[in-house]
């Protein structure tokens, strides 16, 4: 019998049946209604969650984070559905987690995470999923001084050498990107790390039309920025 392939919708109504049949159990009767974020955590344009990332960065620099909605009644209310007003495509690096830096909580950011920031096909399809399903407002390509992918795809360049495993298929990624500003003036990692930042954000509406026309409808907004790991600042990079 030949397989009928799935739709996304079907998938993911499939998904959010799952989903509301837990918050159902966990929260009771209510949790449907309870998905919804509250209403003064409400964004409404690209702007306004750019505004509250950084708003928050300034919080959690300044000492004076507030750790919202991170608690098990807030996991119980998002069960049945989650609303993330922004996206991340950031490093894997450990010292850089968005919901930290950015003082956000559960629900807020749909994080994608690798070495090198990169936006492969697999990151740009969970990136798409994101835009077409919650609607989120903002992509952030969040890059990050003393890079260890960067650093490594730098080393590989001048020394001729090869990165072992599989780390090798993150410095071929990086390579195109790297390789033209080593000439240039200034710390070499640094130049690279701001380069490969301007890179992906370019990728992401290059190479995604539903990004693209996102964009050029006002509904979406892709920006890059840079996350000073000594100060824990986060700064746009044009």
């Amino acid at each position: 019998m030949p397989r009928t392939p799935l739709s996304r919708r079907s998938l993911l109504a499939a998904g959010g049946a799952t989903a509301v049949a837990l918050g159902a159990a966990v929260a009771g009767p209510s949790a449907a209604s309870a998905a919804a974020p509250p209403a003064d955590d409400t964004v409404a344009t690209p702007a306004e969650a750019l505004r509250r990332l950084l708003a928050g960065n300034h919080r959690f620099t300044s000492g004076h984070g507030r750790h919202p909605h991170q608690g098990l009644d807030d996991l119980h209310r998002l069960a049945a559905g989650q609303h993330p007003f922004a996206i991340t495509v950031g490093c894997a690096d450990s010292r850089v987690a968005p919901e930290v830096l950015f003082d956000q909580g559960l629900g807020d950011l749909f994080d994608n995470r690798v070495a090198g920031n990169i936006v492969d096909d697999l990151l740009l399809g969970s990136v798409e999923f994101a835009v077409e399903e919650f609607g989120s407002l903002l992509i952030v390509v969040l890059g990050h001084e003393r890079c260890g992918a960067i650093t490594a795809t730098i080393d590989a360049i001048h020394t001729g050498g090869t990165a072992p495993g599989h780390i090798g298929t993150i410095v071929d990624s990086l390579r195109p990107v790297v390789e033209p500003v080593l000439s240039q003036p200034g710390d070499p990692v640094e130049n690279a790390v701001r380069a490969n930042i301007a890179a992906q954000v370019r990728a992401l509406s290059a190479r995604s039309p539903i990004i693209a026309e996102k964009v050029r409808q006002g509904a979406l907004r892709v920006v890059g920025a840079r996350y000073d790991l000594d100060n824990g600042r986060v700064s746009l990079v044009a």
